[in-house]
Formats: structure tokens, C-alpha cells, sequence
């Protein structure tokens, strides 16, 4: 869902009289910003933040893995939030109204990089935590029980008998 937001924040057409060019130089739109009223400027580049910002919490949680390198769940994040912003800004060459702007592929990978140190680090360590606590749900993810645990099984864990087999057919000579 955010992402088809995404795309229809940035990749529908404008209706406006004129467009300016596009801006290739990096940094030279924030800088044009921040000339401009404070609250003007935080709003541009809060913006262009918080545009993909949620992508820095959503990839890692799609992974699903607890136990991972914080530097490298980082980079792949940053990178695959980096691609997808650069992948917007040149499919916006194509739209009416819409602008290239360095500067906006700049934001979004850092608001992606924020995002991810700001959330991702806390949660797992405290998923962590809560799986160290309660023994019993390593076993609905997949690990093993540890010795002397005896509870009940969960329902995905329970043996539904033997694996089906084919039997070999032999091949007519």
C-alpha cells in the first residue's frame, strides 16, 4: 500500500503552466530550500524524508530475520531504498509536470537510512529479548526446544504422519 502511494505521489501527471528544469547538481535544491523561509524549508525537506522512509522499517521486517548483521540489513536496505528511488526519478522523466530532482533521490535514501537506524536495531533487540523470555514460541519459529521443556506442540509443529510417496515405476525395456 505505501508503495502504490509512493507511486501516485510522484508519478502521476501535473497540471501546471510551467516546469522548471531539472536538477541534476547535488545538494543545489536544498540549499535553494533552506534559502527560503525556515518553515517553508523544513516542510521541502521534511518531505522528501519521510517519502520512503517507511521502506527503512518494511524491507527488514519482509526479511523476517532476527539474527543479522545490523551494517549489512543497513546497506541492503539503503540500497534497495536507493534503487527504488533512483527508479521513480527516472520513470518521472516521462511524466508530464514532474521534475528530475538529485536532491529528492538524496532525501529519500537518507530518510531510508534513518529510518532504519531510528527502528530497526530497537525492535529486534526486544524481539529478541521476548524470544529468550518465553522458551516455548521458539518452536513456532522453527528453532529447537530446549531439554526438559514439555509443553504441549503447536499446531504447525504436530506430526500429520509420514510424507507421501511415489513409487518407482520401472521403465519398459
Amino acid at each position: 500500500m505505501h508503495l502504490l502511494l509512493v507511486g501516485w505521489l510522484t508519478l502521476r501527471p501535473l497540471d501546471v503552466t510551467w516546469v522548471t528544469a531539472a536538477n541534476l547538481r547535488p545538494f543545489a535544491g536544498i540549499r535553494a530550500d533552506l534559502a527560503l523561509a525556515p518553515l517553508h524549508a523544513a516542510r521541502r525537506i521534511g518531505e522528501g524524508l519521510l517519502l520512503l522512509a517507511p521502506l527503512g522499517v518494511l524491507l527488514p521486517m519482509a526479511g523476517g530475520r532476527l539474527t543479522v548483521s545490523p551494517l549489512a540489513s543497513l546497506a541492503r536496505t539503503v540500497a534497495a531504498g536507493a534503487l527504488l528511488s533512483l527508479g521513480i526519478e527516472l520513470l518521472q522523466t516521462g511524466v508530464p509536470g514532474q521534475v528530475v530532482d538529485v536532491d529528492s533521490l538524496l532525501l529519500n535514501t537518507a530518510g531510508v537510512a534513518l529510518a532504519h537506524l531510528v527502528v530497526v536495531p530497537a525492535g529486534r533487540a526486544r524481539m529478541r529479548r521476548r524470544r529468550r523470555s518465553h522458551p516455548v514460541s521458539l518452536a513456532v519459529y522453527g528453532a529447537r526446544r530446549p531439554e526438559g521443556v514439555r509443553h504441549a506442540v503447536p499446531w504447525d509443529d504436530a506430526s500429520q504422519g509420514a510424507t507421501p510417496t511415489i513409487p518407482r515405476v520401472g521403465v519398459a525395456p
